[in-house]
């Protein structure tokens, strides 16, 4: 898909990943919807990039989900891409997983993308075509030890979204997940724990830029490959089971 003169709905774009994609996909020519819950975070970054509009939205909750897509329509007339991107990490060994927090990062994870796509897919549908871009985790790919209730989620939403694309595919609508590495943004500091303890370990690849990110999912969206990894070498994790390679 070309991108110019598109109209882009990015969550969680007021840092990190999405903040990164928002600004990439606005050098293509994008109009974008930018989402997260930091208001003045994202008026910020609105000003900075013409055309677009803030729509501060907590993604957990269904209502002001199917609220942003009514603003992004009639502000634009038009929704071609989302790109369901807003999360939070949550590290915690499998006997002591809390359920509140692990429902909280379901309902982010998997129920906001699900609303989301719900409320756009009849809009693309209607216009003949468009895009979804699921950010699914590196983690689903892997059988991390505290990690547990985070991979499992981002590995539903995985499957969610290969689903969806069968579904989709007679409407000219591509669904794509794109897997991340570790990122050098603030997500690992925003991460919930219970009971892990802290390393300073570091991991043998060293992690991944935000704008290195952006550039696949782009790639996801120009392509409409149905699944788009950081690394060649990830494809084979999930048959592996393997954590992390070596470094090269």
């Amino acid at each position: 898909m070309d991108l110019m003169g598109k109209v882009v709905i990015v969550t969680g774009a007021s840092s990190g990943i999405g903040l990164a994609t928002a600004k990439l996909l606005a050098k293509q020519g994008a109009k974008l919807v930018l989402v997260a819950r930091s208001r003045d975070k994202l008026e910020k970054l609105a000003r900075e990039i013409p055309g677009s509009i803030a729509i501060p939205t907590d993604m957990t909750k269904p209502l002001e989900i199917k609220k942003l897509v009514r603003q992004a329509k009639y502000h634009f007339r038009r929704v071609d891409v989302l790109i369901n991107n807003a999360g939070q990490g949550y590290d915690a060994p499998i006997e002591k997983t809390n359920l509140e927090r692990m429902q909280m990062i379901y309902n982010l994870s998997m129920v906001g993308p699900l609303v989301a796509m719900q409320e756009v897919i009849p809009l693309m549908r209607y216009q003949r075509g468009g895009a979804i871009v699921n950010v699914s985790s590196g983690t689903a790919l892997m059988r991390l030890a505290n990690n547990g209730a985070y991979s499992s989620i981002k590995k539903a939403l995985a499957q969610l979204s290969l689903t969806a694309r069968e579904e989709l595919k007679k409407d000219n609508i591509t669904v794509s997940v794109v897997y991340p590495y570790m990122t050098a943004t603030d997500f690992e500091k925003n991460t919930l724990k219970n009971n892990v303890p802290l390393t300073e370990e570091k991991p043998p690849i060293p992690p991944d830029t935000a704008e290195f990110v952006a550039e696949k999912i782009l790639e996801a969206i120009q392509t409409g490959e149905a699944e788009v990894f950081a690394h060649d070498w990830m494809k084979t994790m999930g048959r592996q089971g393997s954590a992390l390679p070596d470094a090269p």
